[in-house]
């Protein structure tokens, strides 16, 4: 049986950074465990930004500076980073919301031998959690892509429940 685990920018400015938040901190003891004892392949989604990103569009739209390249708040957590580390698992940095080349990437994997199961945790649920999610289920239409709730946290606990909500709409299974 192959499983794929999606970890999606558990990063210090997400975490306690511009963009943190209580929630986040409250999840990253529960990402931790899962990926610990998680029975297949960890790969990892890094939200990357540029010096100019006030004059991007998402800039313009969420004027907060966060995960600037090589800035202390792109980098993962401390704990997260040293199990990319120790497992060398892929990491795709991703200029927006989703990552177009992880969902490819894992496509193209399940063309050669079949994933069973992706399930996905991280932050933000309302943004890069769904959209990541959505660009798997868009990408391998028969397999099952699954949110660990428990394992994500939204900008805002509203905003996580109706991105739960929505994925639901898009047949993504979401386990509480």
């Amino acid at each position: 049986m192959s499983k794929y685990l999606v970890v999606v920018d558990m990063q210090k400015d997400f975490i306690d950074g511009s963009l943190g938040s209580a929630e986040a901190q409250a999840v990253l003891p529960k990402v931790i465990e899962k990926i610990k004892n998680f029975p297949g392949t960890v790969v990892y989604t890094r939200d990357t930004h540029e010096d100019n990103y006030l004059e991007t569009l998402e800039g313009k739209k969420l004027p907060v500076v966060h995960c600037v390249r090589d800035t202390e708040g792109w980098k993962f957590q401390d704990d997260i980073q040293q199990l990319v580390t120790a497992n060398r698992s892929l990491v795709f940095d991703k200029e927006t919301f989703g990552s177009i080349q992880m969902a490819g990437c894992l496509q193209g994997i399940d063309r050669m031998a079949p994933i069973d199961e992706v399930i996905v945790v991280g932050l933000c649920t309302d943004i890069c959690v769904m959209a990541n999610a959505t660009l798997i289920r868009t990408a391998m239409p028969n397999t099952p892509v699954r949110v660990d709730a428990s394992c994500c946290a939204g900008s805002t606990p509203e905003a996580h429940r109706c991105a739960l909500e929505a994925m639901k709409s898009l047949q993504i299974e979401i386990d509480e």
